[in-house]
């Protein structure tokens, strides 16, 4: 039988995900968000959406037109979400100034048809933290959420327990 965790009390400034609801809520965003990949910048923005649900980091949506599109290749790869619908994959390719390329498979997501509630998000991208060099919310490098399926980002502003790290999966 599995426990729910214990929620670490936010301090002021803090969010905790143990507020965040289920269904998820959509929070548009202003904050800056920027991913960078191979010494490239690829994704910057200031018009995302944040994806809040319960136990879970912040994933941040980023307009499709704030991506660099010729660096992300559509990947066969799909998933669903019992919230959002069916979601496709991007890998990440990029050749830096130096002339050496990187890629990261299935490191991007987004919603082609989203369920009428996800809309708002429709063919926006989401980035995995864990394979890019680095992802910024307002200057602050974020952690990838444990576990690296769920793609949260976790800055000094969140506490949890995060769901995703060992023992998680039953909550």
């Amino acid at each position: 039988m599995f426990s729910r965790p214990q929620r670490i009390e936010p301090q002021p400034g803090q969010e905790s995900v143990w507020d965040y609801p289920r269904p998820p809520r959509l929070d548009p965003c202003e904050y800056l968000i920027e991913v960078i990949f191979n010494g490239i910048t690829i994704a910057r923005t200031n018009r995302s959406i944040r994806v809040l649900e319960t136990s879970h980091p912040p994933t941040y949506y980023i307009p499709p037109e704030d991506v660099d599109s010729q660096y992300l290749e559509l990947n066969p790869h799909r998933s669903f979400c019992e919230w959002k619908g069916q979601a496709q994959y991007h890998n990440v390719i990029v050749t830096n100034e130096q002339g050496e390329t990187r890629r990261a498979d299935q490191a991007v997501w987004s919603y082609p048809n989203p369920t009428h509630s996800f809309l708002p998000i429709q063919n926006y991208r989401c980035f995995y933290a864990e394979p890019m060099d680095a992802c910024f919310v307002n200057g602050e490098q974020v952690q990838p959420q444990p576990g690296n399926f769920y793609g949260g980002w976790v800055t000094s502003t969140i506490v949890g327990p995060f769901k995703g790290g060992v023992g998680s999966w039953g909550w």
